[in-house]
C-alpha cells in the first residue's frame, strides 16, 4: 500500500507550523544569538534532525521565521485596510502610520524579534540568495504605500512633490525605528510617555506630509 501523499504534506506543513510558530516565540524572549538549533527543536517537539530538513541553516530558519511573521501581520493589517475602502489618500496614510502604533500595542514580540533580526543581519554573512523571499515581503510593504501614493496622485490630499520612495522610506524608518525603542525599553527614563510621544511622532509625520484642507 502506497503513502497517503497528502496526509504527509499536511504533516509536514502542521510541522513547519510548529517550527515557524515557537522558533519566533523563543527567539523574541531570548535574542537570536543566544538561541540553538537544538533549542528550536525542543520547543518544536521534534528532533534537531527533523528541523535541518526543514531548514539546513540557522540563517534560512530566522529569515523564514521573519518572512512568516511579517507576512502574518501585513495580511491582518489588509484585512482592516480593505474593511474601508472610501478612504482618501491622506485617510489611508493615517491608518498606515497607526499599524506601527498598533504594532506597539498588541505585537511588542514582533518587534522584539524584528531588534533581534536586525542585530542577527548584521552579524551574519547570508547571501543574496537567501535572503530574496524576505527582501520581496519588504517589497510588497512598498508597493502596498505606492497605492497611497497612485491615490495621492488622484485626490491631492497627500504631497506628491516629496517622491514615493523617499516618503515610504522616511515613514518606515522612523516609525518602526521608535516604536521598536519602546518595545524593547529603549527609553531615556521611567517617566516616558510612550502612548504620547508615539501619537506626537504620526501627528508631525502628518503635518509634514498631509495637504492642508
Amino acid at each position: 500500500m502506497g503513502r497517503n501523499l497528502e496526509k504527509d504534506a499536511i504533516e509536514m506543513a502542521a510541522k513547519n507550523q510548529r517550527i515557524l510558530e515557537n522558533g519566533f516565540r523563543i527567539f523574541a524572549e531570548n535574542t537570536i544569538e543566544r538561541v540553538t538549533m537544538v533549542d528550536v527543536a525542543k520547543a518544536a517537539g521534534i528532533a534537531v534532525s527533523s528541523l535541518y530538513r526543514y531548514y539546513s541553516t540557522k540563517p534560512r530558519l530566522v529569515l523564514a521565521i521573519s518572512t512568516w511573521a511579517w507576512e502574518n501581520y501585513a495580511r491582518e493589517d489588509e484585512r482592516k485596510e480593505a474593511a474601508k475602502p472610501d478612504r482618501t489618500a491622506a485617510g489611508i496614510f493615517e491608518a498606515y502610520l497607526d499599524s506601527f502604533l498598533d504594532l506597539y500595542r498588541n505585537h511588542k514580540n514582533l518587534l522584539r524579534f524584528n531588534q533581534f533580526f536586525n542585530i542577527y543581519l548584521v552579524s551574519e554573512a547570508i547571501s543574496e540568495e537567501e535572503m530574496e523571499p524576505y527582501l520581496d515581503m519588504v517589497k510588497g510593504l512598498e508597493r502596498r504605500f505606492g497605492k497611497i501614493y497612485q491615490k495621492a496622485l488622484q485626490d491631492g490630499t497627500l504631497r506628491t512633490d516629496i517622491p514615493q520612495k523617499k516618503m515610504f522610506s522616511a515613514t518606515l524608518h522612523l516609525m518602526l525605528a521608535v516604536v521598536t525603542r519602546y518595545a524593547v525599553g529603549l527609553v531615556y527614563n521611567d517617566e516616558t510617555d510612550a502612548e504620547e510621544e508615539l501619537l506626537l511622532q504620526k501627528e508631525m509625520l502628518m503635518r509634514r506630509f498631509v495637504n492642508a484642507q
